[in-house]
């Protein structure tokens, strides 16, 4: 008996996500994370108690633009910032029309992450999802509440998750345990890696990546001209360029991910959390910008909610329906006794 459990539990998540709301325009690849009750990593963060699911992949301009052209004729709350276009290092979504009739459309590779997004816009994404992906004008029933009561909210830190929320801005804690934890560490008992790609060893630099299992999208030079390492990953050089496109493609490093399954964890673009710092919220992951430790387990960075830039991001946190999270529950189990038989 084969059992392949990343499949199943996909597409139990999202067709149980879904299921009496109208049909979903966009679907979030997602993976387990399980092990409930694990232990924080010495910086404090990782421990959770509860099972969930993590978007595989950071949101990337395809799911964005969907999301655009069904709430965002008016764009009443500003979903888009017109370097979604304009910034060459990372444009991929047009927009076209006037105020009441705006469209949008993808530019180039869809599946790149979408940036120029702030946590607001973030939240408004969560609530939209929430809402089972709906089409108007952005209010309760759309962007405005659900998953987190915004009300036209656009700035400040007060506002946290609603319970009986589905999709949510991931807590940091729980980023944290997608991207490090890996439960087969110390013989079984679990254990934190310095790096998202199950490494303590500092990532390759590379323009993607099918045959590196220790890479990302970051700024490195090692001073060896040999395809990798030489700054930029995409363009391979230590200098910056306006012109250059510098985001890589929902995986684009296919060995790279997580104990958990998730990709791009470190590097391409900074992820909003759900934390706060002051009058901050906490971001993870470093991005195409950046130096190695940066995608460390011990760095993160604070910037203000309504930040908009061209290394910053998001991805989706979720928990199925009771049902759906029973289902996946038995999937690891047919997979342990396969596994345990198959020996």
């Amino acid at each position: 008996m084969k059992f392949n459990l990343k499949t199943t539990v996909l597409a139990l998540t999202l067709t149980g996500l879904m299921a009496g709301n109208a049909p979903a325009v966009i679907t979030i690849d997602s993976v387990l994370v399980g092990n409930p009750g694990n232990i924080n990593d010495s910086t404090g963060y990782g421990g959770v108690s509860y099972d969930f699911f993590m978007g595989t992949y950071e949101v990337t301009l395809s799911q964005y633009t969907a999301f655009l052209n069904a709430v965002a004729a008016t764009d009443a709350y500003s979903l888009y910032n017109a370097n979604m276009a304009a910034n060459l290092n990372i444009a991929g979504i047009a927009r076209s029309g006037i105020a009441g009739s705006y469209s949008y459309s993808v530019t180039g590779s869809g599946s790149r992450p979408v940036t120029f997004v702030n946590w607001f816009d973030a939240a408004r994404f969560m609530n939209w999802m929430q809402n089972g992906q709906p089409t108007g004008l952005q209010t309760a029933s759309t962007t405005e509440d659900g998953a987190y009561t915004l009300l036209g909210a656009m700035s400040g830190v007060g506002i946290s998750r609603n319970a009986g929320a589905r999709f949510w801005v991931p807590a940091e804690g729980e980023w944290y345990k997608a991207a490090y934890y890996d439960a087969s560490l110390n013989s079984g008992s679990g254990g934190y890696w310095l790096y998202p790609t199950r490494n303590n060893a500092i990532p390759n630099s590379r323009n993607g990546s099918a045959s590196d299992p220790n890479s990302a999208n970051f700024k490195r030079d090692d001073g060896i001209s040999n395809g990798y390492n030489d700054g930029y990953a995409v363009s391979g050089s230590t200098a910056y360029s306006s012109l250059q496109q510098y985001l890589t493609a929902a995986g684009a490093y296919s060995l790279a991910g997580s104990y958990y399954g998730t990709f791009d964890q470190g590097g391409n673009v900074w992820e909003w959390t759900d934390a706060t710092s002051g009058s901050l919220r906490i971001v993870r992951g470093g991005s195409w910008t950046d130096a190695e430790n940066l995608l460390r387990s011990t760095s993160s960075s604070g910037y203000s909610p309504t930040l908009e830039t061209s290394n910053v991001g998001f991805r989706v946190g979720i928990v199925p329906e009771p049902g759906i999270l029973g289902l996946a529950t038995l999937g690891i189990a047919l997979l342990a006794w396969d596994r345990k038989r198959a020996r």
